[in-house]
């Protein structure tokens, strides 16, 4: 039995050399047997940290954790309302989830895009893009500007390698020069080598897709830039019309008006807005989706301070209107009753058309009606308006189809104070009626008002009349499709960069398609000679994956190789021509 090596044997070079799991240019680590210590790593000063933190938030997955982020904490601007573009829906949200509605607004859910939470995203993507974008740049630059690197001395490991014995009487100068010429015409950096004898041509394109990866990101920071400079000189305002109404673009005539940072009013480019009428289209012969609406077009007249620059126009719900630097949104619509009331000397005290806001997709709506002066005591209405009444089982009324066919209004009449006597602001869509005492519906033991379009009714306690009001006034009494007029609830929205976040948004498209269909690759053809011969060997080299590097290599080769077959024959006819004509 053989013994075993002694310390000597175990510690000579040779023994190292000699194992066959390591390759023979191994050199082990000299042996520390007398130190036992570890230098512990160095701890990091603040700056050091610093820089740390930096790199950390200037790396590509940052950035693209950052813009994840950013488009998950954009969901809630879309699941709950927003006030800047529905503060109706934020007060409507509020009456009906009395428990949950403060509880969002303490995390500023019902501003999404202006909250804290959004902004500091918005920022650290921003810094983080900025850091990733500038270092990349000066180092796609630079390797611009180099040199395509030297031939590898053993082409045989890279991708699609060929090895070609050249034509005769081709020399390997000859195939370097013809394979320089094909591959400039084919849109590469060429750089011929010599080395050992060897000569060699380098080629590399593909540099194009890092500039397309480069034009991605800073056309993304141009987005972030620009939506933030659109949002601070921009402004978004919204206005309920009735048939019929105007509006005049000035800060009083909003319903309500979100400014940006750096808005001023010069920015509101005066014009008129006319509502002349809406057509609703609603499905009547598909039975499962009967009633739904099919399309809603709002008929304007916009002019500015000359009463013949006014024109017609329409806007749709995909289709908004740009007139004067802004866009018209049409948002919703429902109906508008005109209510009457009088007292009881017959003089009117409240007159108007009152939006009353839909409730479900049949059109059920519910409105108030404020009548602060005439009254012993101020007045306050909630009302129901159904276009189709309907009774359902229980009692209640409902409305069963959303166009007019069987308008009915009913209305609780509170008495005491509205309480906008005190200066504080309160939402037309809602009646407080803590203060209030009320005098129809409910407990109070006196039925409901109920009301259809031109009929009037007494207000309890003698208090005067309320009218229905017909919208037309030809209308007769058994044809209602007219008889209610309609709102129109606008969003009117000025964005001064939205050109640029166009243009933005083109170049990352089109750097993204280059970053995407674009190949970074090298190619590499050799001549060495051997044993009198000259052999031609081609090899690439991607930079990612590139499933046609392989098919490059070989139509490279089968058309250098063919080029250099034509060379050698025309050499050999010339030669043989001259050598007839010597005979000759």
């Amino acid at each position: 039995m053989p013994s075993s090596p002694s310390e000597s044997e175990k510690d000579a070079p040779t023994a190292a050399h000699t194992r066959p799991t390591r390759p023979d240019d191994h050199i082990d680590q000299p042996d520390h047997t007398g130190d036992t210590s570890v230098a512990p790593p160095a701890r990091l000063s603040i700056g050091g940290w610093l820089l740390y933190f930096w790199r950390q938030l200037t790396s590509m997955r940052t950035a693209l954790l950052l813009l994840l982020l950013l488009a998950i904490a954009a969901v809630p601007g879309s699941l709950v309302p927003q006030r800047s573009s529905d503060p109706n829906g934020v007060a409507q949200y509020f009456t009906t989830n009395p428990m949950l509605a403060p509880i969002l607004d303490h995390i500023q859910m019902f501003d999404v895009y202006s909250s804290v939470w959004f902004s500091a995203i918005y920022l650290l993507l921003f810094v983080s893009l900025i850091g990733c974008v500038v270092p990349r740049a000066r180092h796609h630059t630079a390797a611009m500007r180099a040199r395509p690197p030297r031939t590898p001395a053993r082409l045989g490991r890279l991708a699609g390698y060929l090895e070609v014995v050249a034509p005769a009487g081709v020399t390997g100068e000859a195939v370097v020069a013809e394979a320089s010429v094909r591959l400039r015409k084919a849109r590469y950096r060429v750089e011929r080598y010599e080395s050992g004898g060897e000569v060699s041509v380098s080629a590399e394109r593909g540099y194009v897709r890092e500039t397309g990866n480069l034009i991605f990101h800073t056309a993304l920071v141009g987005i972030l830039i620009t939506v933030g400079i659109g949002g601070g000189y921009g402004f978004t305002g919204q206005r309920v019309m009735v048939v019929g109404q105007s509006f005049v673009n000035t800060l009083a005539a909003y319903d309500s008006f979100n400014p940006g940072r750096f808005f001023t009013s010069n920015t509101l480019d005066p014009y008129r807005l006319t509502l002349t009428g809406l057509d609703v289209v609603y499905e009547r012969h598909n039975i499962k989706a009967f009633g739904q609406p099919l399309d809603f077009t709002a008929h304007v007249r916009v002019g500015d301070q000359r009463e013949s620059s006014a024109q017609d126009a329409i806007v749709k719900v995909n289709q908004p209107l740009t007139t004067h630097s802004t866009d018209i949104y049409l948002l919703g619509n429902g109906y508008a009753p005109k209510i009457t009331v009088r007292n009881a000397a017959g003089n009117v005290v409240f007159t108007d058309s009152v939006p009353f806001l839909p409730q479900d997709a049949n059109l059920t709506s519910i409105g108030v009606v404020k009548v602060p002066d005439g009254m012993p005591q101020q007045l306050g209405l909630v009302g129901f308006f159904y276009p189709t009444q309907a009774t359902l089982t229980t009692g209640a009324f409902a409305s069963s189809y959303p166009d007019l066919t069987y308008p009915v209004l009913t209305l609780n009449v509170f008495e005491g104070d509205l309480g906008i006597n005190a200066g504080t602001p309160a939402s037309v869509y809602t009646l407080d009626t803590s203060t209030m005492t009320q005098l129809t519906g409910g407990s109070t033991g006196v039925a409901s008002l109920q009301l259809k379009p031109g009929e009037t009714g007494r207000l309890p306690n003698e208090l005067g009349t309320i009218t229905f009001d017909r919208a037309d006034t030809n209308g007769t009494t058994a044809d209602y499709s007219t008889s209610v007029a309609r709102f129109v609830s606008f969003e009117i929205h000025h964005d001064p960069a939205r050109m640029w976040v166009l243009v933005f948004a083109i170049f990352i498209v089109a750097g993204l398609l280059l970053s995407l269909f674009v190949p970074r690759r090298r190619l590499w053809v050799k001549a060495v000679e051997r044993n009198g011969k000259v052999l031609i060997q081609y090899a690439g080299l991607a930079r990612g994956d590139d499933h046609g590097l392989t098919q490059a290599v070989k139509n490279l080769a089968e058309a250098h190789t063919a080029a250099l077959r034509t060379v050698s024959a025309e050499k050999l006819d010339l030669s043989g021509g001259a050598c007839c004509g010597q005979d000759v």
